[in-house]
């Protein structure tokens, strides 16, 4: 404990923290990378790693299914007390095999980072912007429940990493914590109706580089609380001017724009935690893509979600955690459409789930989880289903499921 105590200490001093750490629900476990970035280790060369696995029973399906979600190893380098390289390569799905669908080998990130001073750095390579909760604090150990929050997987969607530069600091006479970065934009032609803009992010391969996009945090603290801002603006065409005007596209730096708006507040006092988030997409030229591409994509998108959370064993002499939460979420990927025919509603992608689980942790760097949730959508349109299989079952709008997880970092 005294080494994730000293770790912490050293972020907050050296990442332009500004609030005294305090003792939390579910204690912030940071890894040999957050060691790195924060100039405190030992060594020039650092190794770190997290990774995840669960079992999950559908009840609708009947379908049970055990997976090794994610393995990560992060690779760091101190070449001086100036500039350093942080690199993580992610395996999903344990495994990538010729031929066959599932699984994913990715650099997560690989950038290089640049001491300005004591309150200032920038990084430039391949990162995860500052926005929601989940992009840039995602250990295992660190969030509750088996399944990331949907929310910051459907509508955000982490983990978010793009190519660019990126500025972090914090004010010197004010609890103020702010990042302004610019990076490549997102590729409106991967857009795919249901998933939001997740298939548009490029993910360091082969970015559109004529579109660029910009995205700015602010943070600070008060009491017991923690607040973030972030926003985020960005072209959604990489086609050069010709190419774009043929398809009734905007080209340029910011051309068919796409905003984002994220907004989130925690609070945690002794055993107690409590979260909220919340998150809004426009995208007023959704129709121009619609025409381009044959997609079926909403011009504005949204997703909220809060959650309370208690440590049992926090008067307990150990490192040890158990912790009980309850989340709940919703979002909609078509809360606005173009008028029709250039789009048609989908209630399916209007959801609501409520999570309540466990989360054991024997030491701060292994967990144990356990939940079940409980989810609603709305109803199935079915001029999205023009030719529906005769031996299809009725959709149904409710579904429960129970997830079992492990996970570690380090």
């Amino acid at each position: 404990m005294k080494r994730v105590v000293s770790l912490v200490v050293g972020v907050v001093l050296t990442t332009g923290g500004f609030a005294q750490y305090r003792t939390q629900a579910q204690q912030l476990v940071l890894s040999n990378e957050d060691s790195l970035n924060a100039g405190i280790n030992s060594s020039k060369t650092v190794i770190s790693g997290y990774g995840s696995a669960l079992y999950q029973r559908d009840f609708n399906k009947k379908e049970s299914i055990l997976n090794l979600e994610r393995a990560v190893l992060f690779v760091g380098h101190q070449f001086n007390n100036k500039i350093s390289v942080f690199s993580e390569l992610e395996i999903e799905d344990a495994k990538v095999a010729g031929g066959e669908g599932g699984g994913e080998v990715s650099m997560e990130q690989l950038y290089l980072k640049f001491n300005l001073n004591p309150k200032q750095y920038i990084i430039a390579g391949l990162f995860v912007p500052r926005i929601g909760f989940l992009n840039e604090n995602h250990l295992p150990v660190n969030f509750n429940g088996v399944e990331r929050p949907i929310v910051e997987q459907q509508v955000i969607p982490a983990t978010w990493r793009e190519l660019g530069v990126a500025l972090y600091g914090s004010l010197n006479h004010a609890p103020v914590n702010y990042s302004l970065a610019i990076i490549n934009g997102l590729n409106s032609a991967n857009f795919e109706h249901g998933t939001g803009i997740r298939d548009g992010r490029a993910e360091g391969r082969n970015a559109t580089a004529n579109n660029l996009a910009i995205t700015g945090s602010l943070q600070s603290t008060w009491r017991d609380f923690r607040f973030q801002l972030v926003g985020y603006v960005g072209g959604t065409v990489g086609l050069n001017k010709r190419s774009a005007d043929s398809l009734g596209l905007n080209s340029g730096a910011f051309g068919t724009t796409l905003y984002m708006g994220e907004a989130d507040v925690q609070y945690n006092h002794n055993a107690f935690s409590a979260k909220a988030l919340a998150t809004y997409i426009s995208y007023p030229d959704a129709e121009k893509v619609n025409t381009a591409y044959a997609k079926n994509l909403a011009s504005g998108m949204y997703g909220a979600y809060a959650e309370v959370a208690y440590n049992w064993l926090y008067n307990s002499n150990s490192n040890k955690q158990f912790i009980s939460f309850v989340r709940a979420e919703v979002y909609d990927l078509n809360a606005k459409i173009p008028a029709p025919p250039k789009a048609i509603y989908d209630g399916t992608v209007k959801q609501s789930h409520i999570i309540a689980g466990f989360s054991y942790l024997p030491i701060p760097n292994v967990v144990i989880k356990t939940d079940v949730r409980l989810a609603h959508t709305g109803s199935q349109n079915p001029e999205l289903v023009p030719n529906p299989s005769p031996n299809a079952l009725p959709y149904q709008q409710d579904n429960s499921f129970f997830n079992l997880g492990i996970g570690y970092s380090f």
